[in-house]
């Protein structure tokens, strides 16, 4: 294989990382004792770098509607924002923290022809730099040891090239070797590893990620670790539920991103480390993403307030693992686009997962929510055609977990809305599954959206700043205005009858517009009921559903 770093090369990396802590996970998680033996490491790590792929998929997806091709830059700093927004856990905060410092090194262009593989003993360095930077109290033994030991390995390669500097092969099956020897070395560097007879759990992450690099730069496959690099002692040697405020150990595990500027993130930075532990701040230019341990998990969210715009926060208590909730028989698992349904489908009895404009859930977040269902069957309503592939896989995973999962194939929310209105989970489940079906597939949906472009659509050409009535996916209606598009793709729905039309309003959308389209509707249809529901922030202004 050509041992260079280009943006398919990237690529691949993604992927054969995702394969590999796919395959690992469970591993990983079973090693998982510091710092809290919470045993989801290598979860959040999975989950960190699914949202990396996703990220760089996203890229080449947009340079095919433009018949080009990213660059090197392109795919490396969309895997580093990836794995930024989709964090998870003290692991993987501080892998996306490393993969920015390698993007930050392998981003600007080559000179001339030059391989960005060239550069990856420098990457590999900043890489370390930066986590450790980014983590208030760094400790040995951990993933910040392997990550040094990578970067030293690399740079000790090229450095006996005789001058040259060593190929990307090279260099990165050195950096494996020392991360590896580094990994196994983590026992006697840090206590509890070593009572539990576990290596760390995020070093063992780690080498995944860089044995995929290999794969992805040699098309060598990296021999297996041998089994003393796995727990070797009775796991009951690390209490299940230390770190969960039994010991004196924060309580929660806060995080969630932040857009802010430097210096009001240095003053959260110092504010956080009083309130807690495991504190790592990772980002820049404006974006971070915060994870800390508190006992106060409100008083870590009003520092994020204080400091910027805190979003996509994510709290969990460490106990919870330990004492899970009786599980129940049925439940729903639904993803929303904005805030607003979110609580109405809550109200309703269902597991939500939120899908903000741009940031799609992954399968991971969808595995994930079923879990937190804590149910012995469950009906998973993805809310969205392009989630279909998505949902189907995570609801595979489930079934591997003993779940029973029953996938009604929803492609907008308010679909989803329509047959959670008739789930009954007192009901047997094929029935109830087979009714919640028949109410989603009854209900025709639509979307207002704006142009950001000038396109050409089923209804003619667009132009930028133009509002698109879209029925069933397919762009019905081209209008100026938001009210008259609406009432236009409601005219459309409705001349082939309906008893329930329902509006969903976005974030800015005034109230008066919704008075509008209900008179609209009372005046052509007097038999036609209708329901408004503030959505919050979602992707486009008005969502529509006619029952």
């Amino acid at each position: 294989m050509p041992q260079t770093l280009d943006a398919a090369a990237v690529r691949s990396w993604c992927s054969l990382a995702l394969d590999a802590l796919g395959r690992e996970r469970e591993e990983i998680d079973a090693i998982n004792v510091y710092p809290v033996a919470d045993g989801d490491t290598g979860t959040n790590l999975y989950l960190t770098v699914e949202s990396a792929a996703q990220a760089v998929e996203a890229v080449f997806a947009a340079h095919a509607t433009r018949a080009t091709e990213p660059t090197p830059g392109d795919a490396v700093r969309a895997m580093a924002h990836g794995a930024l927004i989709g964090a998870r856990g003290n692991s993987g905060t501080i892998l996306a923290q490393l993969l920015r410092g390698m993007a930050e090194v392998l981003a600007p262009p080559a000179p001339g022809d030059g391989d960005h593989a060239a550069r990856l003993a420098p990457a590999l360095r900043r890489a370390a730099e930066l986590a450790r930077a980014a983590v208030a109290h760094p400790v040995e033994g951990t993933i910040l040891s392997v990550a040094s030991a990578a970067a030293d390995a690399a740079e000790a390669a090229e450095a006996g090239a005789g001058g040259r500097t060593a190929d990307g092969g090279a260099t990165v099956r050195a950096a494996y070797a020392g991360a590896r020897a580094a990994l196994a070395a983590t026992p006697d560097q840090l206590a509890v590893l070593g009572r539990a007879g576990v290596v760390d759990a995020g070093g063992r992450g780690l080498l995944a990620v860089l044995g995929a690099l290999v794969r992805a730069l040699t098309g060598e496959v990296p021999a297996a670790l041998p089994a003393g690099h796995r727990r070797h002692e009775d796991p009951a040697t690390v209490a299940p539920g230390a770190g969960a405020g039994e010991d004196g150990r924060p309580a929660f595990e806060v995080i969630y991103l932040l857009e802010a500027g430097e210096a009001a993130v240095t003053r959260l930075r110092e504010r956080l480390d009083r309130l807690g532990d495991s504190l790592v701040v990772v980002g820049g230019d404006g974006l971070w993403n915060v994870h800390v341990h508190v006992d106060d998990a409100g008083a870590a969210v009003e520092a994020g307030v204080e400091a910027g715009r805190p979003y996509r926060i994510r709290i969990t208590h460490f106990g919870a693992a330990a004492h899970p909730p009786e599980q129940v028989q049925r439940a729903v698992v639904a993803v929303v686009p904005g805030e607003g349904l979110a609580g109405l489908c809550a109200e309703a009895g269902a597991t939500t997962v939120l899908a903000r404009p741009g940031e799609p859930p992954a399968s991971g977040e969808l595995v994930e929510a079923i879990r937190r269902a804590h149910a012995r069957e469950v009906v998973l309503l993805p809310n969205d055609a392009a989630l279909r592939h998505t949902a189907a896989a995570a609801a595979e995973q489930a079934r591997t977990e003993g779940v029973r999962v029953a996938l009604i194939p929803t492609r907008a929310a308010v679909q989803g809305i329509a047959a959670l209105a008739v789930h009954q989970p007192d009901r047997r489940f094929d029935e109830d599954v087979v009714a919640m079906t028949t109410a989603a597939g009854a209900t025709r949906y639509a979307e207002l959206a704006v142009a950001e472009r000038q396109s050409w659509t089923m209804a003619g050409i667009c132009q930028a700043g133009d509002v698109l009535g879209l029925i069933e996916g397919d762009v019905a209606v081209i209008g100026a205005d938001l009210a008259a598009t609406a009432e236009a793709v409601l005219t459309r729905m409705l001349a082939a009858g309906g008893e329930l039309v329902t509006l969903v309003l976005g974030e800015d959308v005034p109230d008066a517009l919704a008075d509008r389209l209900e008179r609209y509707v009372r005046e052509g249809h007097l038999a036609v009921d209708t329901v408004v529901y503030r959505g919050g922030r979602q992707s486009v202004p008005l969502l529509v559903g006619v029952e």
